[in-house]
């Protein structure tokens, strides 16, 4: 069920109410207007004084204490109680408001709805009158002696379901209603039960306009508490103009507080292109349009997909209008860094096999040996090059639809030297570089860890050839690793480059994710490299990684690998000797 059909169906449940509790008012005021003596005379006159009080169904509690307490005075009766049924429970329990009964009494009052003269007169649907109410053995269940009660009257509360034309086509028995102690000693007669009976069809309406009402008001109550909580932003517009329900989400993107309902739209909606549409949906009845709005929210950016649709009723005569607000500011930044991270890769592509094609090519129209060995050499060494970074780059991707598919690499366990991993990888990357001092600083005694050798290796070269990349002008970069504790080794790569910015931070390991400023426009990649090596750390080995860095100073990656994988310690995965 959708917004607009949940507020239809709350409005036709509310008017069913309504109308059920003014027939119940009419049937109150519609008391035997010709009684046949005057007690029956004030009471019919009691009885319509309570019906004139009757306002609203927001009223039902304290209609019900009025007719409680005019029960006991038409009745002479000392305390006057409704005991109603609940059927989870098979129980009869007394509810408030009670006339002449504390709290504490009217919990007491309690009885399964097989026993006691409670259970009794709602089986069988008909009044008892007890003048002994302490030696009836049908009172036993009722607490009669703790509850003071010397006799009573008690008949059935039927509700009564009635047609347009006031035909009764259903009846049903809701619970039981008690008048207990004559007031000066006296008895009570058949005049006070037919008294009652008139009563009791009266409160049942009552009563059950009342639990009626109560359960729209939790259900309504129920459907705000999970609008409020919707992620996407929900407006409500009445067809007078004033907000009749604005949710937080959609607060939040018109930078609004809660004291919003009852306002006219145009007063407190500041965005021209949605008090458009509003307008344009109240005034022309124009619904379905999809349009996209740019708001800032904290400082931040952020896109909003809206379309409206008319709210009507059973009637289909339009009442307002509903707007549903989608934050689609992140599918929309996924966007533009897919086609970005497209054009990235074709250029990542190109770029060796121009290389390479170029090479070839030139040692191919060499058929006159015009090239010397050294030459040749070094055309051969750029083509290796070349195609090992081709190689990393369609590595790198083959790994990241994997991780995507839900497809886990696949880790090879082993016993691995840091100091002679890192001390290889460090080698490799110092040939790839003129400009930069790499320096390692790892212990030779450092522990042995249990991990994939290979990915290790992976992660610190991504994070070495990064350094390299994002610190065009050289300098220092340096690995260092230490035994954090009994448990784990850390180890950081630094460098002297360019820096991130503080704003990127904590996005630097997400997917297609690069610093776009105009020095690292000159640095390409897929921006792939920190996601896959966040994944070989933390999914891999069960590790952390985290990035300090300054503007135009540098940074420092930092990994903590433990020394045995959860996988391992748990018995997932095996070690290989």
């Amino acid at each position: 069920m959708n917004w607009e059909q949940a507020y239809r169906e709350l409005l036709k449940q509310y008017n069913q109410v309504k109308t059920e509790y003014e027939r119940a008012v009419q049937r109150i005021q519609e008391l035997e207007s010709q009684p046949r003596n005057g007690a029956s005379a004030a009471a019919a006159a009691k009885a319509e004084v309570v019906a004139a009080d009757v306002a609203s169904p927001a009223n039902y509690e304290a209609t019900l204490k009025r007719l409680v307490r005019q029960i006991g005075a038409i009745l002479q009766a000392e305390k006057v109680v409704f005991m109603l049924h609940d059927p989870e429970e098979g129980e009869l329990r007394a509810y408030p408001p009670a006339y002449g009964l504390t709290e504490d009494e009217i919990r007491l009052l309690r009885v399964r709805a097989t026993q006691g003269v409670s259970g009794e007169v709602f089986r069988e649907g008909k009044p008892i009158i007890i003048h002994d109410a302490i030696t009836d053995p049908r009172t036993s269940k009722e607490h009669v002696a703790m509850l003071h009660i010397r006799n009573l009257v008690c008949v059935p509360l039927i509700l009564e379901k009635r047609d347009e034309e006031n035909r009764v086509i259903d009846r049903q028995t809701i619970g039981v209603l008690h008048a207990f102690n004559k007031q000066r000693g006296g008895h009570f007669i058949d005049e006070d039960v037919r008294l009652l009976e008139r009563m009791a069809r009266n409160a049942a309406a009552v009563i059950a306009g009342m639990r009626l009402y109560q359960a729209i008001l939790e259900e309504k109550e129920e459907l705000v508490h999970t609008i409020e909580s919707l992620r996407a932003g929900l407006l409500l517009v009445h067809h007078n103009g004033r907000i009749n329900q604005m949710n937080a989400a959609a607060r939040r993107v018109f930078g609004l507080g809660p004291d919003v309902l009852g306002k006219n739209y145009t007063e407190i909606l500041n965005n021209d292109t949605i008090r458009a549409m509003i307008r344009a949906a109240l005034e022309e009845e124009r619904e379905g349009e999809l349009v996209e709005i740019t708001v800032q929210i904290d400082g931040k950016e952020h896109i909003y997909q809206v379309q409206n649709a008319i709210v009507r009723g059973e009637d289909q005569k339009p009442m307002g209008t509903v707007m549903i607000f989608n934050d689609i500011t992140d599918i929309r930044n996924l966007e533009r860094m897919k086609s970005a991270f497209v054009a990235t890769v074709s250029h990542e592509l190109r770029t060796p096999l121009t290389a390479i094609k170029g090479f070839v090519s030139t040692l191919l129209m060499d058929s006159e040996d015009a090239f010397t060995p050294e030459d040749r050499r070094e055309f051969y060494s750029i083509i290796d090059q070349e195609t090992d970074r081709l190689t990393r780059l369609i590595n790198d991707l083959l790994n990241i639809a994997r991780i995507e598919a839900g497809e886990s690499l696949k880790p090879v366990y082993k016993h691995v030297d840091f100091y002679a991993l890192s001390k290889k990888v460090v080698m490799i990357q110092r040939q790839a570089t003129t400009k930069h001092t790499i320096i390692h600083e790892v212990p030779e005694d450092l522990p042995k860890i249990i991990a994939d050798e290979d990915k290790v290796d992976q992660i610190l070269t991504n994070l070495l050839s990064n350094a390299i990349k994002y610190s065009p002008n050289g300098g220092e970069i340096r690995v260092k690793a230490w035994e954090e504790d009994a448990d784990h080794i850390v180890f950081y790569v630094s460098d002297q480059g360019m820096g991130i910015p503080k704003e990127h931070l904590t996005k630097v390991f997400e997917k297609f994710h690069r610093v776009d400023n105009t020095d690292t426009r000159k640095q390409y990649g897929t921006g792939l490299g920190l996601y896959l090596v966040k994944h070989l750390v933390e999914a891999i080995h069960g590790g952390q990684i985290w990035v300090e860095s300054e503007v135009g100073v540098g940074s420092t990656f930092y990994v903590r690998l433990p020394k045995v994988p959860p996988a391992v310690k748990e018995g997932k995965e095996q070690v290989e000797k």
